[in-house]
C-alpha cells in the first residue's frame, strides 16, 4: 500500500507516520501546503490512500482537487466542529477528528483495505463538502469592501467588483471602474466571505463576479477563456477540473 500524508503541522504528520508505522504501513512522503502537493502529484504516480488535512499552510486542501484529477482514496483529517462534519457523513467520505485516535485510524485502515481495489470517485462530492464546510447556512456574506488609499479610506460595494486575483503573493480587487487596490487577506480568506451565487473560484488566481463576464471562449484543453468587461491584464482561463462546475454556476 502507497500511503501519502499531506498536513501543514509537521508534528501532527510525523504522529500518524508513527501510527501508521505501527499498523505496517510505510508512508511514501510527507507534504505540508497546497503548492508542495501540487507539484508533487503533477511529477509522481498517485498513491492508493492519502490522509489529507483540509486547512494547509496556503489555504484549503480542496484547491489540490481544482487543478489535479486525483486518482486516489482519501481519508480526511480535521479539527472542525461536529456541524462540518455531517458534510462528510452525507456524502460517506471517510474522515478522522484529530487528534487522531490509534483505534480509529486502525478502522479507517481496514476499512480502506476492504473497498479495494473499488475506487470512490472523490470528485462527484467535494464540491458539496466544501461547501458546507466554508459556507454554513446562516453564513452573512460580504456586501462591501473598505480600502485604505494613503489617509483615505474607500468604501467598494461588493456588486462594484468584477473579481479578485492573486499576483506575486499579493491579493488585489478589479472594479468597474477599470481600477485595481490591493487586498490584506489571502484569496482564499476572501472565497470564504463571498456569497457562491455571485462569485466563482475558476483558478488558483482568480475568483469572477457572474456580472463582470462579457464572453466565454473555448480554450485549449477542454478549458474556457473567461473575457471581462474591464479587467484585460491577464488570461482568465477556467482550469479544466472546473469547467462542468463553472457550466453548472452559470446556468
Amino acid at each position: 500500500m502507497n500511503v501519502l500524508i499531506i498536513e501543514d503541522e509537521k508534528p501532527a504528520a510525523r504522529r500518524l507516520n508513527r501510527m501508521l508505522a505501527e499498523l505496517n504501513i510505510e508512508v511514501q512522503q510527507m507534504l505540508h501546503s497546497v503548492e508542495e502537493s501540487l507539484n508533487w502529484l503533477q511529477n509522481h504516480k498517485h498513491p492508493d490512500l492519502i490522509f489529507l488535512d483540509i486547512q494547509l499552510s496556503d489555504g484549503l486542501s480542496f484547491e489540490i482537487f481544482e487543478e489535479i484529477e486525483i486518482k486516489s482514496a482519501i481519508i480526511f483529517t480535521t479539527a472542525y466542529d461536529e456541524y462540518a462534519l455531517k458534510a462528510f457523513k452525507l456524502n460517506s467520505i471517510d474522515y478522522l477528528l484529530k487528534p487522531i485516535d490509534e483505534e480509529e485510524l486502525a478502522t479507517a485502515v481496514e476499512q480502506f483495505k476492504k473497498q479495494q481495489p473499488i475506487q470512490t470517485d472523490v470528485k462527484v462530492n467535494l464540491d458539496d463538502i466544501r461547501k458546507l464546510l466554508v459556507n454554513p447556512v446562516d453564513r452573512k456574506f460580504k456586501k462591501r469592501l473598505s480600502i485604505k488609499i494613503g489617509q483615505h479610506i474607500k468604501i467598494i460595494h461588493i456588486q462594484e467588483v468584477e473579481c479578485f486575483y492573486s499576483e506575486n503573493k499579493s491579493t488585489y480587487i478589479h472594479t468597474l471602474e477599470n481600477r485595481n487596490y490591493l487586498l490584506d487577506n489571502s484569496l482564499e480568506n476572501w472565497q470564504e466571505q463571498l456569497d457562491p451565487e455571485q462569485f466563482f473560484r475558476v483558478n488558483r488566481t482568480f475568483i469572477i463576479h457572474i456580472s463582470a463576464i462579457k464572453d466565454i471562449v473555448a480554450y485549449s484543453n477542454s478549458r474556457l477563456k473567461l473575457i471581462l468587461h474591464s479587467y484585460n491584464e491577464q488570461d482568465i482561463i477556467v482550469s479544466r477540473e472546473r469547467v462542468k462546475e463553472f457550466k453548472n454556476w452559470i446556468d
